[in-house]
């Protein structure tokens, strides 16, 4: 049996397909599926088969960096949120990226502008690949930070939010 390796409760993601260098994410077990942050979403047509395209803000408390992205659609479901709210979302499948690790995934569209981060990474995605450490972060992510003191300033904000 393969060694899983361990992530942290939250990770820098990528998603390359998207064009998003960098998410930062929680890891939350209790969660089925992936959900990213998507303040609107527009369904259309290329090909011959259904797509979105889909704007986000990738980084937290920040409205001004917006990314459009473009995703075929896979399916559309109904989504219970953890306050017990069913959702119907859009559902699309890329490559995500934690460290060295790429693989495919499916991602559920949902507007987080409410919530402390733009992504959850859900049970899915990490069943049979990681073990999760609640008591670390960024265990294989690429340090993002400009300086230590921005780093110890943002753990103390998500630990009293959270």
């Amino acid at each position: 049996m393969a060694r899983k390796e361990t992530i942290g409760w939250r990770e820098w993601i990528t998603l390359p397909e998207l064009g998003i260098e960098q998410i930062k994410a929680k890891i939350d077990t209790g969660a089925k599926t992936c959900a990213l942050h998507a303040f609107y979403v527009e369904p259309f047509e290329k090909d011959g088969e259904p797509w979105v395209k889909f704007g986000m803000h990738p980084n937290q408390q920040d409205q001004d960096l917006e990314i459009e992205c473009e995703a075929r659609l896979v399916d559309q479901r109904e989504v219970t949120d953890s306050g017990g709210h069913i959702e119907e979302r859009y559902v699309i499948q890329t490559t995500l990226g934690i460290g060295d690790t790429q693989f495919e995934t499916e991602l559920t569209l949902t507007n987080r502008d409410s919530m402390r981060f733009r992504m959850l990474l859900g049970r899915n995605a990490m069943k049979k690949r990681f073990n999760v450490n609640p008591g670390r972060s960024f265990l294989l992510s690429r340090q993002s930070y400009t300086s230590v003191d921005e780093q110890i300033e943002d753990e103390n904000r998500d630990s009293v939010e959270e």
